[in-house]
């Protein structure tokens, strides 16, 4: 996993509520268990034609925000059923940080697993954000995790709240692998301990 320390980028505003992840990630894109390649049908039926062609009013269509790796958006992202795809398609498109007022727990948590950073603010500062963010490419936001802060285009900064675990996997790139990988010594170790203790569990005659 990408380590996120400091990200500086557009920042692309969908002022909606209750975006699920069936509107991430349409269900009949779930059949791959690749995280990648699911970039090009983020927001699939919102962002598309019935016969493919890009709407031109989606905000992920119009420029600067085709390459936009911030998204600001509202009340309760990510609800609906807990498909991973649907961080794993954010994360392909280039989204690596989501700010919102309320996030769906499921959700929220598999941010973290993949490499996106979910930023909970009040109403009232993601309103604020919302109206910067469609300055479109004349506004860049700054989110420095190691620092918790975001600071939007006119240098204003607002403070936020993320778990020390959490935010020691994403500052380090720690997926539950890496976590894992962490132990290897102490894992290698106990498995030649084992393997003299029950040699039979491993294939080798006693």
């Amino acid at each position: 996993m990408d380590k996120f320390t400091t990200l500086t980028g557009i920042a692309a505003p969908l002022d909606l509520i209750n975006i699920d992840t069936d509107m991430i990630i349409p269900k009949q894109f779930l059949k791959t268990i690749h995280r990648t390649g699911l970039g090009k049908n983020l927001f699939d039926e919102m962002r598309y034609e019935s016969d493919g062609s890009p709407k031109a009013d989606f905000v992920l269509n119009k420029e600067p925000y085709t390459g936009a790796q911030i998204l600001v958006a509202g009340d309760n992202f990510g609800c609906g059923s807990s498909r991973e795809h649907a961080p794993w398609a954010l994360l392909d498109f280039g989204i690596r940080c989501v700010i919102a007022p309320s996030f769906a727990d499921i959700f929220y948590n598999n941010c973290f697993k993949n490499g996106i950073l979910p930023i909970k603010l009040p109403r009232e500062v993601i309103d604020s954000l919302m109206e910067k963010a469609d300055r479109g490419g004349n506004a860049t936001f700054t989110i420095d995790l190691e620092n918790q802060k975001v600071v939007d285009p006119d240098g204003t900064e607002y403070a936020f709240d993320v778990d020390e675990f959490r935010r020691h996997c994403l500052l380090n790139g720690l997926d539950d692998i890496g976590l894992t990988l962490q132990k290897s010594d102490k894992i290698e170790s106990y498995e030649e301990t084992r393997k003299e203790q029950a040699p039979w569990v491993f294939g080798a005659s006693a």
